[in-house]
């Protein structure tokens, strides 16, 4: 075990939340470390083209934008680590984390920006075509498929969602559903079923997402043991997300799928000097902006306890 290092701000994670949780609390002359995670830079990373963002009419390439924002946010005087956290120990303070096994971090607070996710099926092609034609966000891609035939997975709300907003784009969307009926809410369905633009393939399961180096031109499915083809430009995935919270369980409170609860209109978690932002804790919006907010509402919720910690400390 190397040598403890005591920071006043440990930022977990290198999104937009992560990296403006950063840019506040260096501003603020906290000091803030960042751990970058598995993935520097978080979901964006995998994104060619970022075109809703605020500031950038031209759009602006995913990992370009976190390469702008980790510049940002060292500018000010934050302290960027390529690492991993692999465990935790908030039962007492200063906090405590262990980065890739071996190293320990000490913390007056700690902002979580682990991120989530997208969950795919799991098949190879996923990963042939990923940006080429292959998305797990429809709100982010779905501009670039205007007047084309696109496909969705899934059988929930976010299913359910992401093909109706697709549908207002696209020519015609193909809704895949794994068994006979849906599991999202009767009026995500029936705002489904009333698009005349969206056609369901009940008890269909995606084989293969075909394709040549200009990216996605079908999928093959199997529906009641027989195999068809479509014909499509876009493959969409709305099968969930995962937030990256293995890591605090035990440690923070988190909802049955494993997002960290925050106090309503906070960061604060259910642990003294422990703030949540972003995806880690937004299972509705998962925008690059919305992360972006709470990572700064992150950093003043941070900000806000060290100042009362002072004072508690001053007057004890």
């Amino acid at each position: 075990m190397d040598a403890i290092e005591k920071v006043k701000v440990l930022i977990i994670g290198s999104g937009p939340a992560g990296y403006t949780a950063a840019i506040y609390a260096a501003r603020a002359g906290l000091k803030p470390v960042l751990y970058t995670g598995g993935q520097p830079g978080g979901q964006l990373t995998t994104t060619n083209d970022v075109e809703n963002f605020p500031g950038y009419p031209e759009g602006i390439n995913g990992p370009q934008m976190m390469m702008d924002l980790q510049k940002q946010a060292e500018r000010f005087g934050t302290k960027v680590n390529f690492g991993l956290v692999t465990s935790v120990d908030f039962s007492s303070y200063p906090l405590k984390v262990v980065v890739d096994e071996t190293h320990t971090v000490q913390a007056e607070a700690v902002i979580v920006a682990t991120g989530a996710s997208a969950k795919y099926l799991g098949i190879p092609s996923e990963q042939t075509y990923a940006n080429n034609g292959v998305s797990a966000c429809a709100v982010c891609d779905g501009y670039f498929y205007r007047g084309k035939e696109v496909a969705v997975v899934g059988a929930g709300d976010s299913a359910a969602e992401e093909s109706t907003y697709l549908a207002n784009l696209c020519t015609k969307v193909h809704l895949i559903v794994r068994r006979n009926e849906m599991r999202a809410s009767k009026i995500m369905q029936q705002r489904v079923m009333n698009t005349p633009n969206i056609e369901i393939h009940w008890n269909t399961q995606t084989e293969e997402i075909l394709g040549d180096a200009s990216g996605v031109n079908a999928v093959r499915l199997i529906s009641n043991g027989e195999r068809k083809t479509i014909s499509v430009q876009g493959f969409f995935l709305a099968i969930g997300h995962k937030p990256n919270t293995d890591v605090f369980k035990g440690q923070l409170d988190m909802d049955e799928a494993g997002y960290v609860k925050v106090i309503p209109g906070t960061t604060k978690t259910n642990v003294e000097g422990v703030f949540a932002v972003g995806d880690v804790a937004d299972r509705v919006y998962r925008q690059a902006i919305t992360a972006a907010g709470t990572g700064c509402m992150g950093a003043l919720d941070a900000e806000k306890f060290l100042v009362a910690k002072e004072m508690e400390l001053a007057h004890s």
